[in-house]
């Protein structure tokens, strides 16, 4: 197995009802004065999206996995779905690990916090066992991932606030030793419709995010009806969702559709800040990686008005 970049996820709840939510978030502001809205972050994407950085295996080097749920098959779904009808719950059923999930790679590792029982992962109230496999360059399935990392450099594209300019974006080529133990989301043409308008089928754009590392400025009250406005008519609001960070380590976080609003919606406040290109070295240190580093190098310094606005022919 080799070396590995891992998102390592905290606890975190999805809410999934609409003043519940708000109770659920006023209730945690309430008992926990560690429930800290200036410090609420971009929810980007769906986290099968998502990838994580660790060390791992005979190379001992930093590598990047994605996000990749093993699932029932069939027969074993059927059986869960129809408990579920009779009894209105997951509780109680029993799964054999080894006969009812569908195979994954022999690279494939349960995630961080899945439970074990006799030496078997533990199905989540979903039926599903969360996990990671390593992105190689030759696995077709996760291209777009393999195109923002490049193992011979030990680099990874990553989009971020600019370090001179907080209202400004930045893309880097970020070490993977700098990313370890974090969680990030894959953005880009090719990834949940590309809300974020970023490159084209011609000139596909991807590039990952960390976790919790672009801000909400100016965040709103936790009242559900100033959430909705907020979302709908702020400019700032133009997001798909909120992440609420407390102190002990729990993340609330709140989607536009648990609030019955659509996503994505018109233009983003992600993809409309301004951002420049900090991808540095000479275009020949990257002769044998992926196109989108040389690209990207070839305008090391570059601003652009809009994240959408990125082109590769000048």
């Amino acid at each position: 197995t080799k070396a590995l970049v891992k998102f390592v996820r905290c606890s975190a709840r999805t809410v999934t009802f609409q003043e519940g939510l708000v109770n659920l978030l006023e209730n945690r502001q309430n008992a926990t004065p560690g429930l800290r809205p200036a410090e609420d972050t971009v929810c980007f994407s769906d986290r099968r999206q998502g990838g994580t950085v660790q060390k791992t295996g005979l190379s001992g080097q930093p590598y990047l996995w994605a996000r990749l749920d093993r699932k029932p098959n069939k027969q074993a779904e059927k059986r869960f779905k129809k408990y579920q009808h009779s009894y209105k719950s997951c509780k109680g059923f029993t799964w054999n690990v080894e006969e009812d999930f569908k195979t994954v790679p022999e690279t494939w590792i349960p995630a961080h916090r899945v439970k074990h029982h006799n030496g078997h992962p533990v199905p989540d109230d979903h039926g599903h066992i969360p996990g990671w496999v390593p992105v190689d360059k030759d696995n077709k399935q996760y291209c777009w991932h393999s195109s923002v990392v490049d193992y011979d450099v030990g680099a990874a594209l990553v989009l971020r606030p600019s370090s001179d300019d907080e209202n400004r974006l930045e893309i880097a080529a970020v070490p993977l030793a700098d990313l370890q133990e974090q969680t990030l989301e894959l953005i880009g043409t090719n990834v949940n419709g590309n809300p974020y308008g970023l490159g084209s089928k011609k000139q596909p754009v991807h590039c990952l995010v960390s976790h919790g590392s672009i801000r909400i400025r100016n965040p709103p009250p936790v009242d559900f009806h100033q959430l909705c406005s907020w979302l709908q008519e702020s400019p700032e609001g133009r997001v798909e969702g909120i992440v609420w960070h407390c102190n002990d380590g729990t993340l609330v976080k709140v989607h536009r559709h648990h609030l019955g609003l659509r996503w994505p919606d018109g233009d983003t406040c992600f993809g409309t800040r301004p951002v420049v290109i900090r991808v540095d070295g000479t275009v020949d240190a990257y002769n044998n990686s992926k196109d989108l580093f040389t690209s990207f190098c070839a305008l090391n310094g570059h601003c652009f008005s809009r994240l959408q606005d990125i082109q590769f022919e000048l």
